[in-house]
């Protein structure tokens, strides 16, 4: 088996700022986590920039409006424009307009950048499903309460077409991982027996927004999340960098199916930056000092380094194992730092 056709185990001999045109880039738990921006990323997208790769910012959270997370990530010292960004909430929008007719009343379980996305679609934002709505729209806001979720039930018990910005079960803050989104369509989902029509990732509205927003000829999607940001660069056919500096850890990227194994590996956004080696798949997979194997069904670990490269080799010899896999003592090794 070569190494491409196995993902990780194939790396970028020159900088990924240099094969790729364009970094279609989630934000929370890549560039910022709630207030804060991630460590060494506004200094990797500055950069990245400078070496002519154009920045799309594309979020699955609907909870602010393209200028809010513009000026926001300006303040983080990520420069960038309100038409680099693309929302849930805009894809959302969209794929309401394209069910309804111009003009009508959609229900709105989330927040204004939900609002402020279907007035650009010449739709009118109600918030009770006494108002006559045509559809509903739900998008994450840390104000959304069992009014609105009450309401949002009432309209698609009553047949109304559902669109959901996207279906993320948690969300990164500052205090830690939170309910998502999609935990807040599953009370809908369960009190009503539907569901709903998705814009964000991995479904691929959102995707095909941000490729316009840049014109993206060779784009890399980087993100945090297995389950969204690389199952979606999965079914779009591209490639895709994952991040550490979010959701994902070694037990859930060893664990990963075919339909979620990102590309590249990097501890953050600095991965942007140089070049990938690829891993040597000889007696399992081998890369800067660590040598992991599959021996009696579980997975061994030896040898020394960096830790994003012994986590890539791990991976590699855990996806070509014809068989089943157990992981938790590397798991445990690498959450200790491997010693």
């Amino acid at each position: 088996m070569s190494a491409a056709g196995v993902p990780l185990a194939g790396g970028c001999a020159e900088p990924l700022v240099d094969r790729y045109d364009a970094g279609l880039l989630d934000l929370d738990g890549v560039v910022y986590i709630g207030p804060h921006a991630v460590p060494h990323a506004a200094e990797s997208l500055t950069a990245a920039r400078a070496r002519g790769m154009r920045l799309a910012f594309v979020t699955n959270n609907a909870s602010r409006a393209p200028k809010a997370v513009a000026e926001h990530l300006t303040d983080l010292g990520v420069t960038a424009d309100a038409s680099e960004v693309a929302t849930s909430a805009q894809a959302a929008a969209r794929l309401v307009a394209g069910l309804v007719a111009p003009g009508s009343a959609v229900l709105v379980v989330g927040g204004d950048a939900l609002e402020e996305a279907l007035l650009e679609r010449g739709l009118r934002p109600v918030r009770s499903a006494d108002d006559g709505p045509s559809a509903v729209v739900q998008g994450y806001h840390p104000t959304v309460d069992w009014r609105q979720l009450a309401e949002g039930t009432f309209a698609v018990r009553a047949g109304l077409p559902w669109v959901a910005s996207n279906t993320d079960l948690t969300i990164p803050t500052p205090r830690g991982i939170g309910p998502g989104n999609g935990t807040l369509v599953n009370v809908i989902r369960l009190a009503s027996g539907a569901e709903p029509l998705v814009a964000g990732k991995p479904e691929l509205a959102l995707h095909r927004e941000s490729i316009d927003r840049v014109a993206a000829q060779r784009p890399l999607i980087v993100g945090d999340r297995l389950d969204t940001d690389i199952e979606g660069a999965v079914r779009a056919g591209a490639d895709s960098l994952l991040v550490l500096t979010g959701v994902t850890g070694a037990a859930e990227l060893l664990a990963a199916p075919p339909s979620r194994r990102p590309t590249y590996l990097a501890a953050d956004l600095r991965g942007l930056l140089t070049a990938h080696a690829d891993v040597d798949l000889s007696g399992g997979g081998a890369l800067g000092g660590w040598t992991a194997r599959v021996s009696g069904g579980r997975l061994r670990l030896t040898g020394a380094g960096d830790l994003v490269d012994a986590l890539r080799a791990a991976c590699v010899a855990t996806w070509s194992f014809p068989g089943d896999v157990d992981t938790s003592e590397v798991v445990v090794r690498l959450a200790a730092g491997a010693p």
